[in-house]
């Protein structure tokens, strides 16, 4: 499902990203990708899904290698992956059923199925009372449940995601990491990167952790 071979990424002669990093995350598994601020977390996350290109190596989606496509094929990869980001940059002008809808917009879906799509994940995530709010009148908790509607709503075969539950209570986060494991069963690959150990200690998932850009465990 997801293979990087020797993949190694600098921004600058002497600033080095990713140094060396070979991983394969076969297709239904739970990864957590660890490490200290700076390790090279985010940087292998967007490397994923094609926001970055290796200075050095092959990132390879079902056997594809996502580092030589042109940029015109990337918008057809991400069909595939929900991202959710640490901002979870949510359109700040649009109600949380418009921010979900846009996904399936961009898929061409009708009107009709878009709307019982997006109302069914937003019952999941318990936020049908909350379809014609915009986002700045939502907790940190409740936006986060949207971010990760619109990263699940088109049922992708890759979920990521970036310190997901950095200002969350506990509860939030237990919400989130079930959320994550309910995806896992129905057969998306989860990659989440963390610096959270509580959350990753109860969720007895694989672990990756990075150090300096390179793999340590």
């Amino acid at each position: 499902m997801i293979q990087l071979h020797n993949v190694s990424l600098a921004y600058q002669k002497d600033a080095t990203a990713l140094n060396g990093i070979s991983l394969r995350i076969e297709k239904g598994e739970f990864v957590f990708l660890t490490g200290p601020s700076g390790a090279g977390k985010t940087t292998l996350l967007r490397l994923l899904y094609g926001a970055l290109t290796p200075t050095q190596g092959q990132v390879l989606i079902d056997g594809q290698n996502i580092s030589r496509m042109a940029p015109s094929q990337i918008p057809f990869l991400r069909r595939s992956i929900g991202v959710v980001f640490q901002d979870f940059k949510l359109l700040p002008n649009r109600t949380v059923l418009e921010n979900v809808a846009i996904t399936l917009e961009v898929l061409g879906w009708g009107r009709a199925d878009i709307g019982k799509k997006v109302m069914h994940i937003l019952k999941q995530m318990g936020m049908e009372s909350k379809i014609n709010l915009t986002p700045q009148r939502l907790s940190g908790g409740e936006q986060q449940r949207v971010a990760l509607a619109r990263a699940l709503v088109n049922d992708p075969k890759i979920l990521l995601a970036d310190e997901p539950t950095g200002n969350l209570d506990d509860a939030n986060k237990n919400q989130i990491l079930n959320i994550f494991k309910e995806a896992n069963v129905r057969g998306t690959t989860v990659v989440v990167a963390t610096h959270d150990r509580r959350l990753i200690e109860n969720s007895h998932k694989r672990l990756v952790t990075l150090s300096k850009g390179e793999i340590v465990e």
